[in-house]
């Protein structure tokens, strides 16, 4: 019997070609007519594939933090480089703006089609078009319920993914099964997604684009990102703000207050900020706006309550200190986010303690393993989730595809 795989986006096809290697045949079963749909868009059609380095502490997760980085540190960022350039024959270069590894061609298709491509010839069979029904645990193997059919398995690698970007097939098939199977499934909710608010009072700034300082907080997170800020019409986006979004959304699910998130608009803290504006001459908004974007700073003055036309010598100590507050600690409104929609990952998932992390065998029912965004745990933007779906992805494949017990 074979090791089946389902799901064929960036953990599953690791998986599927790592277990085959280990000498076990193998079965892909991919809800999609191609696989791969996330590799796909990723990065801007460009598939960011690695981070500059590997920061386990800046995953988010319910589950043990140490049982990430044993996940992580499994397979280092060297060899995993080594397998796309070598293996997948997809060379590589790195962007030091981004800090980010791309494929040399710049195209994510090159991505996916060398994984493919790669599978199919260690002797991997695909059934494309097959949706995830049912997984049975049988007394010799697993019974995978498709709607193709059934098939007999010795082993089960479940790496449907989670909720976001359903339009790449993500349905949350594989974590509805793993919760039917006895495992602990940590509430799911979208993550590295855009924010909104409603009404859109920053309308007016879409398309402004500047590195901020963003931290929110809420009863029991707090947290800080550096990087992109994006206006939009409807709200907000870019790294920082995807990094952060998942304090916002799981204020919001949990009820209660939300998380406020406060943004500084440039490097300037206080104390730089009140020395340029101390001994600023001339029209006010003008001096803003040599550090930031001109509507933002008329924006600031604005909702800072200070006349357009002020100038230093007229402003006042009270418009100083509540415009430096503005441009250091502005709070953001939101209202809502973009969900799964536009979600780059989900967040919850299969408990980490309900998998061994040097397998990713299930605990709960052995013979069944867990890889890829099904797992608790999630990394900022840039190429982190997909290093976590690469490593994830090798461990399961080796273990499930082993001759051993």
């Amino acid at each position: 019997m074979p090791v089946v795989v389902v799901g064929a986006g960036a953990a599953g096809l690791v998986a599927a070609i790592f277990a085959r290697r280990a000498g076990r045949p193998v079965v892909v079963c991919e809800k999609t007519p191609d696989g791969g749909r996330k590799i796909l868009i990723s990065g801007g059609g460009r598939c960011n594939i690695l981070p500059a380095a590997i920061e386990p502490e800046r995953f988010v997760t319910a589950s043990p933090a140490h049982l990430v980085r044993r996940v992580l540190r499994s397979w280092p960022l060297d060899q995993q480089r080594a397998f796309f350039e070598r293996d997948v024959g997809t060379p590589l270069v790195f962007e030091a703006e981004t800090r980010k590894w791309f494929p040399a061609s710049h195209r994510a298709r090159d991505v996916r089609d060398g994984l493919v491509t790669l599978a199919r010839r260690a002797g991997v069979e695909f059934r494309f078009g097959c949706e995830l029904l049912d997984v049975t645990a049988m007394p010799a193997g697993w019974r995978v319920t498709t709607s193709l059919g059934t098939i007999a398995a010795e082993r089960v690698i479940l790496a449907t993914g989670g909720l976001s970007v359903p339009s790449t097939g993500s349905d949350g098939a594989g974590l509805r099964v793993a919760a039917n199977l006895g495992h602990t499934v940590h509430e799911a909710y979208p993550a590295l997604t855009p924010l909104v608010a409603e009404p859109p009072i920053h309308a007016s700034l879409s398309g402004i684009s500047i590195d901020v300082r963003l931290r929110a907080r809420d009863q029991s997170r707090r947290m800080e990102t550096r990087g992109g800020f994006l206006f939009t019409h409807r709200g907000y986006s870019g790294p920082a703000v995807l990094d952060i979004s998942h304090v916002a959304v799981r204020s919001r699910l949990a009820g209660g207050d939300r998380a406020s998130l406060r943004v500084q608009w440039c490097d300037h803290d206080q104390h730089g900020w009140h020395d340029i504006l101390a001994n600023a001459t001339g029209p006010i908004v003008n001096v803003v706006a040599r550090h930031v974007p001109e509507r933002l700073a008329d924006a600031m003055l604005t909702r800072a309550g200070i006349p357009i036309g002020r100038t230093g010598s007229e402003l006042r100590r009270t418009e100083r200190a509540a415009l430096v507050e503005h441009l250091t600690a502005y709070p953001l409104p939101w209202t809502g986010d973009e969900g799964y929609k536009k979600a780059e990952v989900t967040g919850g998932g299969v408990a980490l303690t309900d998998v061994n992390v040097s397998t990713l065998e299930s605990r709960v029912s052995p013979g069944l393993y867990l890889c890829g965004e099904m797992l608790d745990a999630f990394g900022p933007i840039g190429g982190f989730n997909f290093a976590w779906a690469w490593a994830t992805g090798r461990l399961a494949g080796l273990a499930a595809g082993s001759l051993g017990p």
